[in-house]
């Protein structure tokens, strides 16, 4: 029987791994569940799955939980913040650690579970995006088996199971698009935050939503492939596919293409990350070949999302600036969401972020969590200068 500690239990991959364990309740124990601040939701699991441990945001977090613990009839260990993260993450009772904390909050978790030999799910992009070379230096060096659940590395992961890595010619990563695929350039200045989380195809969290409507999300799916998989970025295409059927695809030196296609449901790539190399059955619809359909495949415009555009030059850059790359979205999306910067000026801030933050080559995790606090830092200030500047015209013009 494996047992795991769920990072991020309250979120739609932790919602998803716990009904795959609810689909098997013979193969798997939850040890640990790690959640943020979603306290009823977090109950109902505590209730379900009787963990040992549980891990919370922070101490008032703690102390509310504590107070209803008894409706659940359960009495796991309750703790908070990032330490109790840790803990839970390397308990010697885990084997299996489900990385899906949001955010940077999930690095120093998942990357002390990889020390400790966790067998890793790994779908917290900032682990590799923010901190790639360490990461995957601990995971040569400690032997962990780590296998990506996000649809579009998880369909990679497959793919490369056909051929040997040096007869690869290159990866293509698939992309839906985004709710602004066939807008054009000059009305995405006006778009408003309801349209931008208006996404087509998945139902997702509200930064990923607006990283995949500018394209970011697919240019970190490049910075974590490329990390995977052992790939420079030239060797990484992105193809939009609206349908999103198609997850991703291999192209070996033959000119053979390897493609893997399932379902939109996240629950097929946490069970075959949970139950690698296996294939059990998995609790999700399979394609219907008698209906009739059409897939679309076309190339991504670069010039209307320049985010991607600029997380292929950071990651050709190298040392931090997938780092800062990610805490300047994380900061720039926050205030497009907040209806403070626009949405084009979500690239903005993100470039100029790139531009003033000094690049180096981080040794450590706090290293990475320092780089990441100084690039936080100047994308605030380079917002706030912008407000001050847009108010001081709306003011000019008032005058005038």
């Amino acid at each position: 029987m494996r047992r795991l500690t769920v990072l991020g239990s309250t979120g739609s991959i932790g919602t998803s791994t716990l009904d795959v364990i609810r689909q098997n309740r013979d193969a798997y124990q939850v040890h640990a569940l790690v959640a943020g601040t979603n306290i009823n939701l977090l109950l109902d699991q505590i209730r379900e799955f009787a963990p040992k441990a549980v891990v919370v945001a922070d101490s008032q977090i703690q102390d509310r939980l504590a107070a209803r613990l008894p409706e659940t009839g359960q009495n796991p260990e309750l703790s908070h913040g990032a330490q109790a993260r840790v803990a839970a993450a390397t308990a010697d009772e885990v084997d299996f650690v489900m990385s899906a904390i949001v955010g940077v909050a999930g690095l120093e978790a998942t990357y002390q579970a990889i020390v400790h030999g966790k067998s890793i799910g790994l779908a917290n992009k900032e682990t590799l995006v923010a901190g790639g070379g360490l990461v995957m230096d601990a995971v040569k060096k400690h032997g962990t088996q780590m296998i990506p659940v996000d649809s579009e590395h998880n369909g990679a992961h497959q793919c490369l199971r056909a051929g040997r890595r040096e007869d690869v010619a290159k990866l293509i990563l698939t992309a839906s698009g985004g709710p602004f695929r066939t807008t054009p350039k000059e009305r995405l200045q006006t778009v408003t935050v309801a349209e931008a989380l208006n996404h087509p195809t998945w139902k997702m969290g509200r930064r990923i939503t607006i990283d995949s409507a500018t394209l970011m999300n697919k240019g970190f799916e490049v910075i974590e492939a490329c990390w995977l998989f052992d790939f420079q970025p030239r060797e990484v295409e992105v193809v939009v596919h609206p349908q999103s059927s198609v997850h991703a695809m291999v192209e070996y030196n033959d000119g053979s293409v390897i493609a893997q296609v399932c379902a939109t449901d996240m629950r097929m790539p946490i069970q075959y990350a949970l139950t690698y190399p296996a294939r059990d059955p998995a609790p999700v619809p399979r394609m219907d070949w008698k209906t009739p359909r059409t897939w679309e495949f076309e190339p991504p415009d670069f010039d209307k999302f320049p985010l991607l555009r600029l997380a292929y030059r950071a990651q050709e850059t190298g040392g931090a600036a997938t780092c800062i790359l990610n805490a300047a979205d994380e900061i720039a999306v926050e205030a497009f969401l907040d209806e403070r910067l626009s949405f084009p000026g979500i690239a903005e801030v993100v470039g100029e972020t790139l531009e003033m933050v000094p690049n180096r080559t981080p040794s450590s995790v706090e290293e990475v969590l320092h780089i990441d606090m100084l690039s936080r830092q100047t994308a605030r200030r380079l917002i706030q200068e912008r407000t001050a500047r847009h108010l001081i015209q709306e003011r000019v013009s008032a005058v005038r």
